[in-house]
């Protein structure tokens, strides 16, 4: 059976019409007309069309393909400043910094200024003049006030709230990125075409500050949408879930993402703006064994930031992303080769300061040289820029392999602290929990089940949990900041305690004793 033609769309012009399209989120009538205008239009029209194409080819991962229309509008004398947004999110720094204007020629109005102060901060973050952000952020932050208090909606590549966003994500500043998203979500910068966007980032800002409900939340917002994602937005969902269940130590989870993860990246080339799905991924997957499906990505991504002179506002987190997939799929050589080029981004950026001395402390601690104070001192620093759970996780990894038990309880009171959102106190050795009182409330449990129930400690409890959950013992570890022989001991002791026989029959008194304590 054959389709019904569309509809036509009621307005003057191709051009206006994908602009109107575009402008409510329905992308695909937006691209079909906008490609129409730019075939068979005229004059203004077909200027139109293009610009609208330039504006919705991102959202699609399409940036590469964005920025040649923005160089055949150049041609035609109809360039503007929001070819900024794509050259330079391809590797193009040149050219994008010939697309911007003379200061002379820019309108005055709010919005032609929001479109000049984007362009002007997203050059100031490849350049010299970014040491502490002040400069790029400042303006981004300015052409986000300016495009709200305008009032007009337009199609765009993105919002200038967004690009600040992520420059301060990748700068582990989320308390930056925190208020110009509020503004565009409040603002509905970009309408309905960018309000998933904006959600969305806001999501992995919650997740750096470790507020995983919040991330939660807001990925269930962004899911509630109408409209099915772009694959721009499509990478980010997957990313940001993949790296909550990465920190949860949820494997299983990991596996049931990986499909719709390696479609994501399928679906969308490298860009600039991409880096932080990408190289979540990267680590995800080196997880798995499965590198072979980002490594193509990973050479994208060296190679852009390369053309782009490697600005560390923008590698910083690249390489630290870089490092821990390489640490987990046991790579030294490149660990080390991350670890050096997070030396250099520290040399020209503040923000890389933490991550690069975290760096040489943790190919340290991988070596067996473990200083508890460098651990926790460093540990602690992770979490000024946005790396809590990192650090938490480099004074666990400390805290297994060091041999000083002493050291060691410092070390696991510092990555529990850190993991609870607290700056760890002085070091000192954990307290041992207390037992639990409390016995089953649930009448099908038998005594002797209340009995074993009644002993369990807190811990015991945690691991129990955890086991039921299906990780393994190294897994539950990690998740508790304990070493494997400690949560092997935990298990056997509950296995004895409940006279288990078998691995399923401890598996079966386990759920007993876990439902009835929630």
């Amino acid at each position: 059976m054959t389709a019904p033609d569309p509809a036509p769309v009621d307005l003057p012009g191709g051009g206006a019409a994908a602009a109107r399209a575009a402008l409510a989120g329905d992308s695909d009538t937006a691209l079909r007309l906008a490609d129409d205008a730019l075939r068979t239009g005229d004059g203004p029209d077909r200027l139109l069309g293009a610009r609208v194409l330039a504006a919705v080819l991102p959202q699609r991962g399409l940036l590469a393909r964005a920025a040649e229309v923005h160089r055949w509008l150049a041609r035609q004398g109809a360039g503007t400043p929001g070819a900024v947004v794509s050259l330079l999110g391809t590797g193009s720094p040149a050219e994008a910094r010939a697309a911007v204007a003379p200061a002379d020629d820019v309108l005055p109005g709010l919005r032609d200024g929001a479109d000049a102060l984007t362009a002007e901060g997203l050059l100031a973050s490849i350049d010299g003049r970014d040491r502490t952000a002040g400069t790029s952020l400042s303006l981004l932050v300015r052409a986000t006030t300016s495009l709200a208090a305008s009032g007009e909606q337009s199609p765009a590549a993105d919002s200038p709230a967004a690009l600040g966003a992520l420059l301060a994500l990748h700068r582990g500043e989320p308390e930056l990125a925190e208020p110009l998203l509020d503004l565009a979500v409040d603002a509905d910068l970009g309408g309905p075409a960018l309000r998933r966007r904006h959600v969305l980032l806001r999501a992995w800002s919650a997740m750096l500050r470790d507020d995983e409900a919040a991330a939660r939340a807001a990925l269930a917002v962004a899911d509630d949408l109408p409209g099915t994602p772009e694959p721009r937005d499509a990478l980010m969902t997957v990313a940001c879930e993949v790296a909550l269940a990465r920190r949860a130590g949820d494997t299983r989870r990991l596996l049931d993402l990986w499909a719709s993860a390696r479609q994501a990246l399928l679906r969308h080339p490298v860009d600039l703006y991409c880096l932080l799905p990408v190289g979540e991924l990267a680590i995800a997957a080196a997880r798995l064994g499965e590198g072979r499906w980002v490594d193509p990505h990973l050479a994208e991504a060296t190679a852009l930031l390369a053309a782009l002179g490697d600005p560390p506002s923008w590698s910083t987190a690249w390489h630290w992303a870089r490092l821990h997939a390489a640490i987990t799929a046991d790579d030294h050589d490149a660990a080390r080769a991350h670890a050096a080029a997070l030396e250099d981004a520290a040399q020209a950026n503040d923000r890389a300061v933490a991550p690069a001395r975290a760096a040489r402390v943790w190919l340290a601690v991988l070596a067996g040289d473990i200083d508890a104070d460098a651990v926790t001192a460093t540990a602690t620093a992770l979490r000024a820029v946005g790396l809590g759970w990192d650090g938490a996780r480099l004074a666990g990894e400390a805290a297994i392999r060091t041999t000083d038990r002493a050291d060691s309880a410092a070390l696991l009171a510092c990555a529990r602290a850190l993991q609870a959102g607290r700056v760890p106190t002085a070091p000192g050795p954990a307290p041992e929990p207390l037992p639990d009182a409390g016995t089953s409330r649930t009448v099908a449990v038998t005594r002797a089940r209340r009995e074993a129930s009644a002993t369990l400690t807190d811990r015991e409890r945690d691991i129990a949990e955890l086991v039921l959950e299906g990780l393994t013992y190294r897994e539950i570890a990690g998740r508790l900041f304990l070493s494997t022989k400690t949560v092997e001991h935990h298990v056997a002791r509950i296995r004895r305690r409940l006279g288990s026989e078998s691995r399923a029959e401890l598996f079966s008194e386990l759920k007993v004793l876990v439902a009835c304590e929630h």
